[in-house]
C-alpha cells in the first residue's frame, strides 16, 4: 500500500484533544497537511482550535459524541486520506475486567467497520497501542522483548482473578486484546479494502504539553506521576530504584513516529515499539533534574542517590530507528523541558 508522500492529504485523528494527538496535530500540520480532529465535544477541541489557530481552516473539528455507537465513524471516514486512531475509552475503576476490555476492543472494531464501509479514499490507518500489550511491566527478573511478544499474561490474570485482577492487569488486558482485534479484524478483511495497518507502542510517555500550562494540576496522567516522583517525590509505596523499571519516551518522539508511519512505505503492516531505549526507574529522573544548570525553578526531592537500581523490562525499539528513522529525544532534554514549562 503506498504511503502518503503528499502532503496535500486530509488525515482524521481521533480523540484529537489528548496528550499525545494534540501533539501529533501539530506535526501533520507543520508538514501542511490537513487535519480533522475527532473529539467528543466542541468544548474538548476549544483548546485545540487555539493552540492552532495560526493554521486557519487547515485544522477543523469533528465532533463525534459516543465512540461505542453503532455507525459513530461513518461520516467521518469520508473523504480522508488516512486515520490516526488514538482514541481509547479507559475506565480505571472498572471492578470487572470485561468493563474495560468490552468498550476498548468495541472502539476499534466500530472505526475499523466504518473504514471498510465508507472510506473509499483511505489509504493507511495507524492504531496508537501501548507497551502494555506486548508485556507485563511487573517481572520479577530481567527480560528484553520485542514486538513478536504479547501481554498474555495480563489476559490470564483478568480470566483466572477477574474482578480481582489488579487494576494494571485490567488496563494492560484490554490494550492487548484491542490490538489483538484490530490485527484479526485486517487479517480477514485486508483482501476486501484498499488501505493497510500500522500499529505504534509507546511505554510511559512523559514530556511537554502542546498547549500552555501553569500548574501541575493541568498536567495528564503520566506527567503528574512523573511531577509527582522528581519534584515532590511522592510515588505511592514504590520504590525510585526499581519502579517503574522499563521503557520511557519524549511525547514529541511519539508524535513524529506517527507522522513517518504515514509516511513510510516500509511501515506498511508493521508492529513498531516507540520507546527511547534503556528502562529507567523514578531516580534517574530525580539525578537528571538535580544535575540541570541553570537549576529548574522548582526545589526537587533528592531520592537515593548512587543507590542500585533493578530494570526489569527492555522495550527493543531498533524497528522504530530502522523503519521510522526516530531518533529519540534524551532524558535532560525530556526533564528540562517538562520542568520549563512550569516555571
Amino acid at each position: 500500500m503506498p504511503a502518503l508522500t503528499n502532503t496535500n492529504r486530509k488525515i482524521l485523528i481521533t480523540g484529537a484533544n489528548g496528550y499525545i494527538a494534540s501533539w501529533i496535530v501539530g506535526h501533520l500540520l507543520q508538514k501542511g497537511y490537513s487535519v480533522c480532529a475527532a473529539v467528543r465535544n466542541e468544548s474538548r477541541g476549544a483548546q485545540l482550535l487555539d493552540t492552532y489557530k495560526s493554521y486557519g481552516s487547515k485544522l477543523q473539528l469533528i465532533v463525534i459524541g459516543d465512540m461505542q455507537k453503532e455507525g459513530a465513524w461513518d461520516e467521518a471516514v469520508k473523504g480522508v486520506d488516512a486515520i490516526i486512531h488514538t482514541a481509547a475509552q479507559v475506565n480505571l475503576d472498572a471492578i470487572e475486567p470485561k468493563d474495560i476490555i468490552d468498550p476498548a476492543v468495541r472502539g476499534v472494531l466500530g472505526l475499523l467497520k466504518s473504514a471498510m464501509e465508507y472510506g473509499s479514499s483511505l489509504q493507511r490507518i495507524i492504531y496508537t497501542s501501548s507497551c502494555a500489550a506486548i508485556r507485563s511491566t511487573s517481572p520479577t527478573k530481567v527480560v528484553s522483548v520485542s514486538e513478536a511478544d504479547w501481554n498474555d499474561e495480563s489476559v490470564k490474570e483478568c480470566e483466572e482473578r477477574g474482578k480481582e485482577a489488579s487494576g494494571l492487569a485490567k488496563y494492560a488486558a484490554s490494550k492487548t486484546l484491542a490490538e489483538r482485534a484490530l490485527w484479526q479484524f485486517y487479517e480477514q478483511h485486508k483482501s476486501q479494502v484498499q488501505w493497510d495497518i500500522v500499529v505504534l507502542n509507546p511505554p510511559w510517555v512523559f514530556g511537554p504539553n502542546a498547549h500552555t500550562i501553569t500548574r501541575p494540576e493541568q498536567m495528564n496522567e503520566s506527567n503528574k506521576f512523573w511531577f509527582n516522583a522528581i519534584v515532590k517525590g511522592e510515588i505511592f509505596g514504590a520504590s525510585l530504584l526499581s519502579s517503574p523499571g522499563h521503557g520511557w519516551v519524549d511525547v514529541r518522539d511519539v508524535a513524529e513516529a506517527h507522522v513517518r508511519a504515514l509516511e513510510t512505505l516500509e511501515a506498511s503492516g508493521e508492529r513498531i515499539i516507540v520507546s527511547a531505549g534503556s528502562p529507567f526507574v523514578w531516580q534517574d529522573f530525580i539525578d537528571v533534574a538535580n544535575s540541570l544548570s541553570p537549576p529548574p525553578y522548582h526545589t526537587l526531592t533528592k531520592g537515593v542517590p548512587g543507590g542500585e537500581a533493578f530494570r526489569a523490562v527492555t522495550f527493543v525499539s531498533d524497528k522504530a530507528k530502522r523503519i521510522l528513522g526516530i531518533r529519540f529525544r534524551t532524558m535532560e532534554e525530556t526533564t528540562r523541558d517538562i520542568l520549563r514549562g512550569l516555571e
